[in-house]
């Protein structure tokens, strides 16, 4: 493929597989032969690992780091429809209806990135039946998501969609701690504005609002933390 550019090394050990939730469950002899198939690869921050309209010939798996799957508008805007973090995976559209990739993902940060080859994936992964319920379960995972995006599109103040991205990217990537929950995900204004379909001004202005208000403080290498008096907005 085009966009894989580095060469390919051996994944070194079983237990990393085993911890990740697409292979949970399976047995350590069918882990380990998976392990023999897959590639690895590592990318830098803003590396392009798949491009739209792409045919990806491999399910690619998140072993470290964190990658957004995003579009681009006609006008060249982006809109961000999903962040994808350790243990998640992406490809697998094109490799179960043999259609391009309806959109790019790329990595947010030094991240490595396992591949299984589609041969591989129909022969050894979907003949494997825990292997199939543990992806229909993520699958089932990621269109919930996919839904609460929607509604957070859908909501007309631009603080309630601030406030809506901010709750579910600490529920996604947040770490508890006595000063609230600390977001482990490095996000600038534009690609936040991007996720929630509004300018970079807009999001800044609000930003600082709740940071005045005791809402939010901006941690190290951008990161947000959300304390307890964080007014969250329900949208289920």
């Amino acid at each position: 493929m085009g966009t894989m550019k580095q060469p390919i090394m051996t994944i070194r050990t079983d237990s990393l597989l085993r911890e990740l939730p697409i292979f949970r469950g399976l047995p350590g002899g069918d882990v380990a032969e998976l392990r023999m198939m897959m590639g690895e690869r590592n990318f830098r921050r803003n590396d392009v690992i798949l491009f739209e309209e792409d045919t990806p010939r491999c399910l690619y798996v998140i072993y470290e780091g964190r990658v957004k799957v995003a579009q681009i508008d006609e006008e060249g805007r982006e809109q961000i429809l999903a962040v994808h973090k350790r243990g998640d995976f992406f490809g697998e559209m094109a490799l179960l209806d043999g259609k391009t990739s309806p959109a790019r993902v790329v990595a947010l940060e030094e991240t490595r990135v396992g591949f299984l080859r589609r041969a591989d994936f129909e022969t050894r992964f979907l003949k494997n039946p825990i292997a199939v319920r543990q992806i229909i379960s993520l699958l089932c995972e990621r269109l919930r998501d996919s839904w609460f995006m929607l509604k957070v599109l859908n909501l007309q103040r631009a603080e309630d969609r601030v406030r809506a991205v901010l709750g579910h990217m600490a529920t996604r990537f947040g770490a508890r701690d006595a000063r609230g929950t600390a977001i482990r995900l490095r996000m600038t204004h534009s690609e936040l504005a991007d996720y929630a379909s509004l300018s970079r001004e807009t999001v800044s202005r609000i930003l600082k609002r709740l940071e005045q208000a005791g809402e939010i403080s901006v941690l190290e290498k951008r990161r947000i933390l959300i304390t307890p008096s964080f007014q969250k907005v329900d949208i289920m």
